[in-house]
């Protein structure tokens, strides 16, 4: 038993999500949101360099101290997977550990609307999973990817970094690369995905110019490829997605995406009032010749009112989506109104305490 399962077997008692470890602070970890010390000493340099080596393979523990980043999963047991990233930072080593389930919710357990779980129903395209770090957006892809992996027999390729959910074969084949070990970028696994009869491609992050390209190139082609962004909402999504290109190029990038494009799930975590946990709002885009049109045409503020007006496609706002948990007393209006894109329909849910709160403006919750 390695020396750090000690912290991981408490994080799991404790129903944790991840582990913070820094050289000169003492171990932590985040519950519910919120981030507590798990015990008082401070983790001194030679104890906390011998357990990220532990568990790291030598080669890739002394590009960590050179290159100062990595990536990595760690298996404890069956039931316990880590995503590690080990940093360097001021005071010297530190890592952050994310408990990843083994067993895959579907998209009903997740409680998540099932239009969702229709995009892998589809043959071709692009379908897009956004949010902001740790909003779950790798849970919501692994349940959509099980739902294919129950019901087709395709062949799926996922490109990550590091491989997060663990999938076995069920109807379809999975083939699952990670990022740098079975693959250099995930530029390259996608583009090697075009010679290896693939169905399916889920591309872990579309964070640049050559792997948004190449998605869009796919889906073109006749991939159904799921990526993710760090978006808010569908229509920072579009946004992002053309701004990446040259402006001499985006008129053109206008027109394949508007061809390819068959959805945005864009996803948040709040805090809820109820119970202990969180639970997740979405925004769904579903492509429609309206989408295209607008899309095609660049005036993406069309969006909010297709999307508002799209409830028999299974579209649903943002706003609209945090307002009925509100309703339903799952989340507080506190948390409603920080996480709203228009704060002015929350403000006046707030309690008295936070009047000066709604009443200092403030009329975008987007971080994006």
């Amino acid at each position: 038993m390695a020396v750090i399962d000690q912290y991981f077997q408490h994080l799991v008692a404790a129903g944790a999500s991840d582990l913070h470890l820094s050289e000169g602070q003492p171990p932590k970890m985040r519950t519910h949101g919120a981030i507590t010390p798990i015990a008082e000493g401070i983790l001194e340099h030679d104890t906390l360099n011998h357990m990220l080596s532990e568990i790291c393979e030598d080669h890739a523990y002394e590009r960590y101290l050179e290159k100062g980043d990595l990536d990595f999963a760690y298996e404890m047991d069956q039931e316990s997977r880590f995503r590690c990233n080990y940093f360097l930072q001021k005071n010297g080593l530190g890592a952050v550990f994310r408990l990843i389930p083994t067993k895959i919710k579907t998209i009903q357990e997740l409680n998540v609307p099932e239009t969702i779980e229709r995009f892998g129903d589809m043959r071709s395209g692009l379908v897009l999973v956004t949010g902001p770090t740790g909003s779950g957006k790798s849970t919501t892809l692994a349940a959509m990817i099980d739902y294919i992996n129950r019901t087709y027999a395709r062949h799926i390729i996922t490109v990550e970094e590091p491989i997060e959910f663990v999938h076995n074969n069920k109807k379809s084949t999975i083939s699952q690369r990670e990022v740098p070990i079975h693959t250099p970028s995930f530029a390259d696994g996608l583009r090697a995905s075009l010679r290896e009869d693939a169905d399916i491609v889920l591309v872990g992050e579309m964070r640049d110019l050559e792997t948004i390209s190449l998605a869009l190139t796919a889906a073109e082609t006749g991939l159904l490829v799921f990526g993710t962004l760090h978006t808010n909402n569908a229509r920072k999504t579009v946004d992002r997605l053309v701004d990446v290109f040259p402006s001499d190029q985006q008129s053109q990038v206008r027109t394949m995406l508007a061809g390819s494009l068959r959805g945005v799930v864009a996803q948040l975590l709040l805090k809820r009032d109820d119970t202990e946990g969180r639970v997740a709002v979405n925004e769904i885009l579903v492509s429609t010749p309206a989408v295209t049109s607008v899309i095609r045409e660049g005036s993406t503020q069309k969006l909010y009112d297709i999307i508002t007006g799209g409830k028999e496609y299974g579209m649903q706002f943002m706003d609209d989506a945090i307002w009925a948990k509100l309703v339903a007393g799952e989340v507080s209006a506190l948390e409603a109104y920080m996480k709203a894109i228009d704060k002015s329909r929350f403000k006046n849910a707030l309690p008295p305490e936070y009047a000066e709160l709604g009443n200092s403006g403030g009329g975008t919750g987007d971080e994006s």
